[in-house]
């Protein structure tokens, strides 16, 4: 096996080079702009600002896995990418690094959508301007998420982007290794919004906008909406008592 494997979109089949060296790239690099379990940076190549997601590098038993079994996160975000087109950033390509036949560090790169905010400050901010439209324009853009099967999993506030252009908004999703493509019944349409950590009035608001385009069973859809919000906090709050953190509703 090579040392390591790449693919790149054909649309950008010019920055196959600037993949193939991405590592190098990515460690000379300062500009982070997120760090967890994985780091996220801002790179520039010519004259662009493109967005590079490093995967930790996984145990033992996930090599593996990853190596023989399954897509690494860095293929399944590229490949999701390409799949959902118009919901994320365009995706650049990935690559995987190889040790002892067994994947090591693996980078996904995508265009840099310049958003302006993400949905976590008109849910935060209760005079946060043209949070009513943001909220509608929100319900739309998840209602045709979910109309085209796609169901991400990890729909939180900061994987969701939003860039003003004159009187609308523009939505991308990212952090995107997590989805899945399925019929949407309204019982995971409504728990799709759990993970938003919404107040009740504002979650009640983007059900309701939500419910009007759906047209179907309006009054369970928002109930179920708030419940499934209502048992995801409590599910995390109880963990955080637990450890002694402290909560907030």
């Amino acid at each position: 096996m090579s040392k390591f494997k790449l693919e790149v979109n054909e649309e950008f089949k010019t920055l196959k080079n600037f993949v193939k060296n991405l590592k190098i790239f990515f460690q000379k690099n300062n500009n982070t702009i997120h760090k967890a379990r994985n780091e996220i940076k801002v790179i520039n190549y010519e004259s662009r600002d493109f967005v590079v997601k490093s995967f930790k590098i996984p145990h033992i038993i996930n090599k593996f896995v990853y190596t023989f079994f399954k897509s690494s996160k860095a293929k399944k975000s590229y490949d999701f990418a390409l799949k959902i087109d118009k919901f994320t950033p365009k995706p650049i390509g990935y690559i995987e690094f190889y040790e002892s036949f067994l994947i090591n560090d693996s980078y996904f790169i995508s265009e840099k959508f310049d958003y302006d905010f993400t949905i976590r400050e008109p849910l935060l901010d209760i005079n946060f301007p043209n949070k009513n439209e943001i909220f509608k324009a929100f319900a739309q853009f998840t209602f045709d998420l979910h109309e085209n099967g796609i169901y991400h999993l990890d729909y939180s506030p900061g994987n969701i982007l939003i860039k003003k252009e004159n009187d609308n908004f523009i939505f991308k999703i990212v952090d995107i290794n997590r989805m899945k493509f399925l019929n949407m019944d309204l019982e995971k349409r409504a728990k799709n919004f759990s993970k938003l950590w919404a107040k009740d009035e504002d979650l009640e608001f983007i059900a309701k906008e939500y419910a009007k385009i759906y047209e179907k069973n309006n009054e369970e859809f928002i109930s179920k909406t708030i419940s499934f919000s209502k048992k995801h906090k409590a599910v995390k709050n109880f963990k955080k008592r637990l450890k002694g953190i402290k909560v907030v509703d």
